[in-house]
């Protein structure tokens, strides 16, 4: 007997948890579950608020991948979405998001780090972290880097929101405590439909 989550193409896989509505006891709950961050940028850009959480991982390993919406005014104009995802390498949930095929980038980041400067930069759990641009659809743009141990994807819709990386991001752990002030706003299309 197998209790693992199965996927048909991916073999044994951690189940996705993403949450229906958006508040401060979800993000609470969310949490709870979790053994990598929850990044949240705090303090959040003007007329940005949270629209979701996901997480992937069950009750035996706790969260391994997690997943923050928020949702506001692009840089250059219309509206901006960005998940930013916290995952232990294999998790596949950064690349899925990312519109690539595969369950980890591998080689690819490190190499690219080692190649060309960072194209952006954020301040997570009080430390630059720089973050690569990552070739994906037209529809997005993609940055990866690395922070307290875990890969750390800020993925942007339209492909023109990721200049939202250029304003000074601060990434909080939500992990460690969940702000008052937050601003919670409609579920995202992107944790619930198909990335």
């Amino acid at each position: 007997m197998c209790s693992d989550w199965r996927c048909a193409e991916h073999d044994a896989v951690l189940p996705f948890h993403v949450a229906e509505h958006i508040s401060r006891e979800i993000v609470d709950a969310a949490r709870m579950q979790l053994r990598v961050p929850l990044w949240c940028p705090w303090p959040m850009l003007p007329g940005w608020t949270v629209t979701g959480v996901a997480w992937v991982g069950d009750d035996r390993t706790r969260g391994r991948g997690s997943a923050v919406a928020c949702s506001g005014p692009a840089p250059l104009g219309g509206a901006a979405d960005v998940l930013l995802i916290a995952e232990e390498p294999g998790m596949g949930l950064g690349p899925r998001f990312a519109g690539l095929d595969a369950p980890d980038l591998g080689p690819l980041v490190p190499e690219r780090m080692a190649a060309t400067a960072a194209q952006a930069k954020v301040r997570a759990a009080g430390h630059e972290t720089p973050m690569w641009a990552i070739d994906t659809r037209d529809d997005r743009s993609v940055y990866v880097g690395e922070a307290k141990g875990v890969w750390l994807y800020a993925v942007a819709w339209p492909a023109s929101a990721g200049y939202v990386l250029a304003e000074h991001v601060t990434l909080h752990d939500l992990a460690e405590f969940v702000p008052n002030e937050l601003v919670y706003g409609a579920p995202s299309p992107y944790l619930h439909g198909s990335a």
